[in-house]
C-alpha cells in the first residue's frame, strides 16, 4: 500500500466525532423550538431563549456550589420531601419572580409558579401598574388566560381592590381585545366567574357589620365603594362579560 493510501483515523476520529456533535446540536435545538412552540412563549426574544439554553442540563443532587444551600437540587424528583423543603422551595421561587420583561415574567411564571395559589399570590405582589408596564406591547398568546383563571379561582374579598386594579391594567393592554377572543371556551368561562364573584363582594359589602354611618358615608365617595362600582362596570364591559 502506498503512503499516500494510509487511512489517517485519527482525522477520521475527528471528522465523524465533528459530525456527531452537529446532528446532536440540531436534534437539540430544533426539540427545544418545537417545545417553545407548544408552550406558546410570549415573544420572539423568549423563543430565542429557549433554544439558546437548550444544551444546558438540570443540577444533579451530586452537585455542590460553594456554601450552604437550604433546598436540594432538582427538587421535583427528590423523594420524601418535607413539608419544610416544600416551603422553604415555594419561598424561594416567589423571591425570583422579579421579572423586568415579559418574557421574563412567562419563564417564571412557566418555570417557578406551578400551583394556582402561587401564581394568585405572584399577581397580587406584582400588582397591576408593574403588570400594565410589563405587558403594554401585548400579554402574549394564551397568557391572558391563564391569568384569569389564577384569579378567577383564588380571589379573595379582601383582595377584591387589588384584582380590581390587575384586570383595569392588563385591559389597557396592547391587542387586549384580540387575545380576549382568543381564549378557549374554559378560560371564558373562569373569566365570567371572575366577575360574578367580584360582583356578588359588592354586594355583601354595604352589610358590614360596626360601620357607623359616618364610616359607610366614607365608603360611597369618589375613590371609594362607588368608584369601585364604576370600574367593575366598566371592566365588564371591555371583558365581555354576558
Amino acid at each position: 500500500m502506498e503512503r499516500n493510501d494510509i487511512i489517517d483515523f485519527k482525522a477520521l476520529e475527528k471528522e465523524l466525532q465533528a459530525a456527531l456533535t452537529a446532528d446532536e446540536k440540531y436534534q437539540r435545538e430544533n426539540a427545544a423550538k418545537l417545545r417553545a412552540v407548544e408552550q406558546r412563549v410570549a415573544s420572539y426574544e423568549e423563543f430565542r431563549g429557549i433554544v439558546l439554553a437548550s444544551h444546558l442540563k438540570p443540577l444533579e443532587r451530586k452537585d455542590k456550589i460553594g456554601g450552604k444551600r437550604t433546598v436540594p437540587w432538582n427538587c421535583y424528583t427528590t423523594p420524601a420531601r418535607t413539608s419544610q423543603d416544600e416551603t422553604t422551595e415555594i419561598s424561594q421561587e416567589k423571591t425570583l419572580l422579579q421579572p423586568e420583561t415579559s418574557a421574563e415574567f412567562y419563564r417564571d411564571w412557566r418555570r417557578y409558579l406551578r400551583s394556582g395559589p402561587e401564581r394568585y399570590q405572584a399577581l397580587l405582589q406584582l400588582g397591576g401598574p408593574k403588570l400594565g408596564h410589563l405587558f403594554q406591547m401585548d400579554v402574549g398568546f394564551g397568557l391572558l388566560g391563564e391569568l384569569l383563571v389564577a384569579l378567577a379561582d383564588h380571589i379573595r374579598p379582601a383582595d377584591r381592590l387589588v384584582v380590581l386594579g390587575i384586570l383595569h391594567s392588563l385591559a389597557n393592554t396592547g391587542r387586549f381585545a384580540l387575545n380576549l377572543s382568543l381564549m378557549s371556551y374554559a378560560e371564558r368561562e373562569s373569566c365570567r366567574n371572575l366577575f360574578q364573584k367580584l360582583q356578588a363582594m359588592s354586594t355583601l359589602r354595604p352589610m358590614k357589620e360596626g360601620l357607623t354611618q359616618e364610616e359607610q358615608g366614607l365608603e360611597k365617595q369618589p375613590g371609594g365603594l362607588q368608584e369601585e362600582e364604576r370600574l367593575l362596570q366598566e371592566l365588564v364591559g371591555l371583558y365581555q362579560v354576558d
